[in-house]
Parts: C-alpha cells; structure tokens; sequence
C-alpha cells in the first residue's frame, strides 16, 4: 500500500491545520459517555441502567439539535452558529457534578442539543478546501483520525475519574469542550468557497428544494446501519468478555478493534477503486459475523479486528456521498442529519443486541449486529437498484449537472479513473462514529 496520497491529501493548503485541529477538538465528545457513566455508578451510587438513561438523554439531544446546529452553520457561518454552543456547554459541565440524577437527565440532553459540532464542520470544510477527486482519500484519513481518537480520549477520561474524581473528569469534558469550540471560531475553517456562497446568495429569494431524496434517506440509512452494527459490537465485546471473567481486557480489546479499523481505513483511502457505502456497510455486517464463534479471548481479539477492518471505510463512503449529494450551501444541514441518522442508528443498537445476549448468550450478541445490518444494507441496494430502474426510464443523458442535482435516488460521484460504481454510475458518490 503506497501512502503517497495522503502526502498529496496533507501537503493542499489548509488540511493539516484541520486534521490536528479536528483531532484535538473531537477529544471531549469521546470520552463524554465513559465519564457519566462513572459518575452515576460512582458518586450518584446508582446502576448502570440509570447511566445508560443518561447517555440516552444526550443522545436524544444529538439527534434533535444536529439538523438544527447544521443549518445554523449554513446560514450564519461558523463563529456565530457555535457562540451559542461555547456558552451552553459551559454552563452545562459546570453545573453537571453538582447535579441530582434528574437533574443530570436534563441536562444532558441541554449537553447533546447544543453539543459542538466538530464531526460535521471538520467533513464540511473538508468538502471546500479538497478536490473531488481527492476527497475519498481526505474522509478515509478523517475516519481513520476519529477511530484514533475514541482509541486515547475514553482512557484519558477513565483515568481522570478514577484517580481523581467523577467531578474532575465532568470539568475536564467541560474544559475540553468548551475549548474546543473556542478552536474551531478561532482557527475557522472554511464550510462554503466563494462559488457556493454565491449559490446560497442566489437561493435566499427562492423555494428551497427537498433535500431529503430517496437517494439521501438510503445513504442516511447506512449510516443508520453502520452505527447498529458498531454500538452492537461494543456491547458484544463487553458481554463475552464479562462471561470470560475478562473485564480488565475490554479496553485493550476496543484499541484492537480501531487498529483494525485504522488499517482498513488507510488502506480503502489509498485505494483508487471506490465502493458504494451501502456495499461497504454490508462488508462491515459479515466482517462481524465471526465475532459469534470466538470462544477464546484471543480468538475474539483477532474476531475483532477483522471486524473493523472495513469501519473506518465504511463511514468514510458515508460521508464522502453525503457532501456530494446536496448543494454546497446545505452540506451543514445535510451532516446534521447524518449525526441524526448515527444516533438513531446507535440508540438501536445497543439495546437489540443487549437482548440477544440475554436470551443467547454474547455470540447471538455478535451475530444480531452483524446479521441485522448486513441485512439492512442488502434491503437498501436492493432499494437503490429499484430506483435507478425508475430513474432511467424518464430521465434522459445528465451533462453539467450541478452539484446536488442528480436524479434521485443516484448517489452522485466524480468518478475517477478506476472508480467503481457500485452499485450504479450516472456521474457517483459521507461519518462518525
């Protein structure tokens, strides 16, 4: 594998700024979820059911306000769509060690509404300063930098809370989150290029086209799948080994899990060839499936990194169609609705795959994640195929096409040379964890 092209990625102005500013900036969002948790065990002396309603909360919040803070960026730009983020967020993680548990409840969700979109503002700057034919690279390393990042952030918030305390680590989120905010409106990275602001101008006065096409919702929907089959996997991982009386490896098991994901990411973004998100989450689902018959803990940690081999490319492919799909001036609205789709996506998850385990033990854990996306990802091509038969009988030869107007149901791409279409070609081809 050459990495030349990512020397190529890094050395166009402005990207390496962003990718050390997004890694920096992601750091707070990664380790949230492990710290309320061990704050409602700990401090609150309350189950791992009560602090599974609280991540539940804040998920809540992500999947209400992403839209909302996406448009915002559209139309006001990036330092004033996040003034109101820095503000809320510090008056949340202030308060939030002081709280009561209902209390805790509201305010999460306070937490997820206004939390800083640096996932989405990161993939939509990406979109501005990297050409087309460059992009499928840029969103493999974006991937690639996020897996590390929930790879080093979880830890980091474990060990604040428990050599310090609970109340330490929640002001550390706060700190973390608040400064990141402050980092993106001082280093703000472009969202929009001059021609696309020119496009916005031009839109203001006029009917605002549908931007959730059938082509959108079945990209929106391996986004969806994606998210089941990760947040499934992380409960499988937790389960076997907790039937193993293994607990204290399920870290290093998770860091195997993104080293998989890493190499596969680096290796689909040096690629030429390009696949289909909804192919790619497909292979994401079966990649999963041998997790089920591990009945070692080695055999589970080589299970697991087979299974995040395609991860990385998967949520890459989602992200790269998504920035492709809609017009420039939407593309913050349109990552909203990915963040939406992943939180929806991981709300699923986590509770389906709990309940096989309890009926089948952690092995139907494994084959329920894998299984149900690998079927959802078959259902949406399946879909897809249908759509483009429907396209092609009443929509002549496509030239000059802006961005964001190919029929529905296309997923558009530049396609370059040795692009494979999979599973269509009209002119082709967006994620977070």
């Amino acid at each position: 594998m050459s990495l030349a092209p990512y020397g190529r990625l890094l050395r166009l102005p402005g990207v390496l700024p962003l990718v050390l500013v997004s890694f920096v900036a992601r750091i707070p969002h990664a380790m949230t979820g492990v710290v309320l948790t061990l704050h409602v065990v700990g401090p609150l002396g309350l189950g791992y059911a009560r602090a599974g309603l609280v991540a539940a909360a804040m998920t809540v919040g992500v999947a209400i306000g992403s839209p909302w803070r996406g448009r915002r960026v559209d139309r006001l730009g990036l330092r004033r769509a996040l003034l109101p983020s820095v503000v809320v967020e510090s008056a949340v993680w202030l308060v939030a060690p002081r709280l009561g548990y209902e209390a805790l409840l509201v305010a999460a969700v306070v937490a997820g509404v206004f939390l800083v979109p640096v996932f989405s503002v990161v993939r939509q700057s990406l979109a501005v300063l990297v050409p087309a034919e460059q992009q499928r690279t840029a969103y493999a390393l974006d991937s690639v930098g996020t897996e590390m990042t929930f790879m080093l952030a979880p830890t980091l918030g474990v060990l604040v809370a428990t050599q310090v305390s609970t109340t330490a680590a929640l002001t550390l989120v706060g700190v973390a989150t608040v400064a990141a905010g402050l980092l993106l409106m001082w280093f703000n990275p472009p969202t929009r290029s001059p021609e696309g602001t020119s496009a916005a101008a031009a839109a203001e006065g006029g009917r605002r086209p549908r931007l959730l096409t059938p082509g959108l919702l079945v990209v929106l929907a391996a986004a969806s799948a994606a998210a089941l089959i990760l947040n499934g996997t992380d409960v499988g991982i937790v389960a076997a080994l907790e039937g193993w009386d293994r607990e204290t490896a399920v870290g290093w098991m998770i860091a195997l899990w993104c080293v998989g994901s890493v190499l596969g990411g680096l290796v689909y973004g040096a690629q030429k060839r390009e696949l289909h998100p909804l192919a790619l989450v497909a292979l994401l689902g079966a990649a999963t499936l041998p997790a089920a018959f591990a009945q070692t803990q080695w055999q589970l940690a080589l299970a697991v990194v087979v299974a995040g081999l395609p991860c990385a490319a998967s949520l890459s492919a989602i992200n790269a169609s998504l920035v492709r799909m809609v017009p420039e001036h939407r593309r913050g609205e349109i990552m909203g609705w990915s963040g939406t789709a992943n939180t929806v996506g991981a709300a699923l998850g986590a509770p389906v795959v709990g309940a096989v385990i309890d009926s089948t033990g952690p092995g139907g854990g494994f084959a329920a994640a894998g299984g149900v996306g690998l079927l959802l990802s078959v259902l949406g091509l399946a879909v897809l195929a249908l759509a483009r038969r429907r396209v092609a009988g009443r929509v002549p030869v496509v030239t000059g096409a802006a961005p964001g107007t190919a029929p529905e149901g296309v997923v558009p791409t530049p396609a370059p040379a040795g692009a494979d279409d999979v599973p269509a070609r009209p002119t082709p081809e967006p994620t977070a964890r």
